[in-house]
């Protein structure tokens, strides 16, 4: 039996949208769409505003679709608002919806207060959708549903460029595909070149390449490609994360390898996606254990000092790339 009230909830929005697009096409027929949907960002309205409308019978039909976005009463610590939600109402509401209204709470949230009586409700009348972030590992499938879905296809072994350029996105993803199916027949196949003439760079592709600048000394390359990141509106305590955890996978990869393990059993360990991992593969061998070290800890380093404040966040980072450059530089010397 359908549900009245369903919870979607994750920080996936392309799924969010999905699901959501969904409710409304089992809901209501295409001509009652457009007087039936009613939509509240709960950050700028009461819960008890949705509510009343979710009581109210519809206009020009038998069925409605209220939306209600970002309910922070579920967040462990809400966001401070100028209003008080009336969440009783909307438990109330829980025990007893109105038969001609389908209730979506949107929570695009990575985590939400479990032990509240609102989401004990919700998880005891409502259904609750996940929609959190797809992993790595499951790429592939859903480069080849939204290919089935585009009527397009894409060569397994172009897979990796989509890992690569676009990541686990998967509203990236669509959007870079549907651009690469204007450029097809239907029925078409993407081709290697037109993929990598077509797809945009993503700062996970950047990060990559920094870590490459940086195995290869070549501090220039390193540093304009922290600007065209700035200019791209990435900010620099993110990119520190970014290339810690291409470090990161890196050192996974170095000691499962020196452990004897192969490529396919490193997945199991590494959780990421088997190109990361092929690409790590290549990556490891330019750098010492040592070295892995000593840019894992100047990583570190870095880090607390943007948070703290201590230094310009810019001029921390273009120093943080002199000191990787350096690390390799320092360490090679020494084994001469």
């Amino acid at each position: 039996m359908a549900k009245s009230i369903y919870l979607l909830y994750g920080t996936e929005s392309f799924l969010i949208q999905e699901q959501k697009q969904k409710l409304i096409e089992k809901t209501l027929a295409p001509e009652d769409r457009e007087f039936n949907i009613s939509q509240y960002d709960l950050e700028e309205s009461p819960i008890e505003d949705a509510i009343t409308d979710a009581e109210t019978f519809p206009f020009l039909g038998d069925n409605k679709v209220v939306i209600v976005y970002n309910p922070v009463f579920l967040k462990a610590k809400p966001d401070s608002l100028p209003f008080e939600h009336d969440v009783d109402a909307l438990l109330k509401y829980i025990e007893n919806p109105a038969d001609y209204s389908k209730l979506i709470i949107i929570a695009p949230y990575e985590k939400v207060d479990e032990r509240k009586k609102v989401f004990k409700q919700l998880k005891k009348h409502a259904e609750i959708i996940m929609c959190q972030a797809v992993k790595e590992w499951d790429i592939d499938k859903w480069i080849q549903s939204i290919a089935k879905d585009l009527h397009i296809t894409v060569p397994e072994s172009i897979h990796e460029l989509f890992a690569q350029e676009v990541g686990t996105n998967l509203m990236a993803l669509r959007q870079e595909m549907e651009k690469l199916a204007l450029n097809l027949e239907e029925g078409g196949v993407v081709t290697r070149e037109l993929a990598e003439e077509l797809l945009s760079h993503s700062s996970e592709t950047s990060g990559l390449k920094m870590v490459d600048a940086v195995m290869e000394r070549d501090l220039g390359r390193a540093v304009t490609l922290f600007k065209d990141l700035l200019k791209a509106n990435e900010e620099p305590i993110s990119l520190v994360a970014l290339l810690a955890s291409q470090f990161r996978i890196i050192s996974q990869v170095k000691v499962l390898k020196q452990k004897g393990y192969a490529q396919n059993q490193m997945r199991e360990y590494v959780k990421a996606h088997p190109f990361v991992i092929k690409m790590a593969l290549k990556r490891e061998r330019a750098f010492s254990m040592k070295e892995l070290n000593s840019i894992m800890n100047e990583l570190a380093e870095t880090d607390f000092v943007m948070k703290q404040g201590r230094m310009d966040k810019v001029l921390a980072f273009e120093m943080l790339l002199y000191q990787l450059i350096h690390i390799k530089k320092r360490h090679e010397v020494s084994s001469v």
